[in-house]
């Protein structure tokens, strides 16, 4: 029996998206990964009825467990914790221990600015000890203390098909900041009252392929494809995202069912041989990093209408130092022909988004910065700028490598200005990925 899970994500300023929500989707997958099925992610203001709305809601859905985040500040926005608690249908006490752990956790503003009123603060921060009775706290990482809350005697507990039985979930209270979130989080399932939910949760394992260069619409073809040749894919629970330009293929299923994804697996591999490059879910940043280091090759770039995003990108990963040498923005022509080294009679006569541009673009930085393999990107990102033959979502790109090597491409993307920009950053490191193949470099081809 499977054990179902939502997630409350409280904060006027993420409901309006002023704060851009981290905790609800880093949670996902941490339920993901314990065999929880989620089923709710809902986001509301700092308002008391909504919050107990959305609790009622999820308990009425037969959920065992509730995760909140959110809402566990001093200020009088913050009611989470005594939200839950009435929604546990549990008294609010004050916990002294817990009162003064956070008084010794402020004690230090004292020293950083010494005219504070440390009593006033303390009053106003004695809000965050005040807890449902019957609470297991989990320790401050910050200030905020969080709380397993386990279901109290609720006379409008839901019936039979409801949660754990007929009661309430046990909820998670957790704070809203995700550097104290994440590691209490790790705490928090560590308490009997939450390994005890857990305890119920099946066994699955979870599987990603990625492709680049195919539409949707050719996966939904090889799923039919399966299931006429024979594929139990009623086992197996596949979902399809296209992200970043890719196509992420994810398979959850247990354990019995591992024949059945093997062969699912085995049929994608031959239907889409040329645009599957990861099977086990590396993404081409983690593989190109793989690839580079393997053949000791260094990179540069060179960019303009990504304005560094794939410098950016390829410095994400940690010890990226290994391989990139660093990157130019030369946004302006002026700066293509300072900066870059490209002739100005180039631009002059095929204009700065050019196949000729970007190919100089990348011997440019190829050069300049002493890599061993260059990259150029220049396009047209919109929302203005297209013309007819030139339409907006035009990038050109091209890669520069030893002995001669290079490739170039012109591709129309579709989106608006964000889309094109970041997408040509993914174009750009599977161009560098087969550049590496056509030097023989081990593993490029089959990656």
């Amino acid at each position: 029996m499977s054990v179902r899970a939502g997630i409350l994500v409280t904060g006027t300023e993420v409901l309006t998206g002023r704060v851009r929500d981290r905790n609800g989707p880093w949670l996902a997958d941490r339920l993901e990964a314990l065999g929880v099925d989620l089923a709710h992610i809902a986001i509301v203001g700092d308002r008391r009825a909504d919050m107990l709305a959305a609790l009622r809601f999820m308990a009425h859905e037969g959920l065992a467990l509730v995760l909140t985040s959110g809402g566990l500040g001093p200020t009088a926005d913050d009611l989470t914790a005594e939200v839950v608690g009435e929604f546990q249908g549990r008294a609010m006490v004050l916990d002294d221990v817990l009162e003064e752990r956070i008084a010794e956790i402020l004690r230090p503003l004292a020293t950083r600015w010494p005219n504070l009123d440390m009593d006033a603060i303390r009053a106003s921060n004695r809000k965050q000890a005040v807890i449902p009775q019957g609470s297991t706290i989990l320790a401050p990482v910050g200030t905020a203390p969080g709380l397993v809350v386990p279901p109290g005697a609720v006379s409008a507990a839901p019936t039979a098909s409801g949660a754990a039985g007929g009661g309430w979930p046990t909820v998670v209270v957790l704070p809203g900041p995700p550097r104290e979130l994440q590691p209490m989080w790790e705490a928090a399932i560590q308490t009997p009252a939450l390994r005890a939910v857990l305890a119920a949760a099946p066994e699955y394992r979870r599987r990603m392929l990625r492709l680049f260069g195919i539409p949707e619409s050719e996966i939904a073809e090889t799923l039919r494809a399966a299931t006429r040749e024979g594929v139990d894919l009623e086992r197996l629970e596949i979902t399809t995202c296209l992200r970043r330009g890719e196509i992420e293929v994810v398979t959850r299923y247990e354990p019995d069912a591992e024949a059945v994804y093997d062969a699912f697996a085995a049929l994608v591999r031959t239907r889409h041989a040329d645009t599957l490059f990861s099977t086990d879910g590396s993404s081409v940043d983690e593989l190109l990093a793989a690839l580079l280091r393997e053949g000791q090759l260094t990179l540069a770039t060179a960019e303009s209408c990504t304005g560094g995003l794939l410098a950016a990108r390829l410095t994400e990963l940690a010890g990226a130092s290994d391989y990139m040498r660093g990157g130019i923005v030369a946004y302006s022509d002026a700066a293509k022909i300072a900066q870059v080294g490209v002739p100005a009679e180039l631009i002059e006569r095929h204009g700065a988004v050019s196949a000729e541009v970007a190919r100089a673009l990348a011997a440019g930085a190829r050069e300049r910065l002493g890599a061993d393999v260059g990259v150029g990107v220049t396009g047209i990102a919109g929302p203005g700028g297209g013309t007819a033959e030139k339409p907006v979502g035009l990038v050109c790109l091209s890669v520069a490598g030893p002995d001669g090597a290079e490739l170039t491409r012109s591709v129309n993307l579709p989106g608006g200005r964000a889309d094109v920009r970041d997408r040509s950053t993914t174009v750009a490191l599977h161009m560098v990925r087969r550049l590496l193949a056509e030097l023989g470099l081990a593993g490029a081809r089959d990656a």
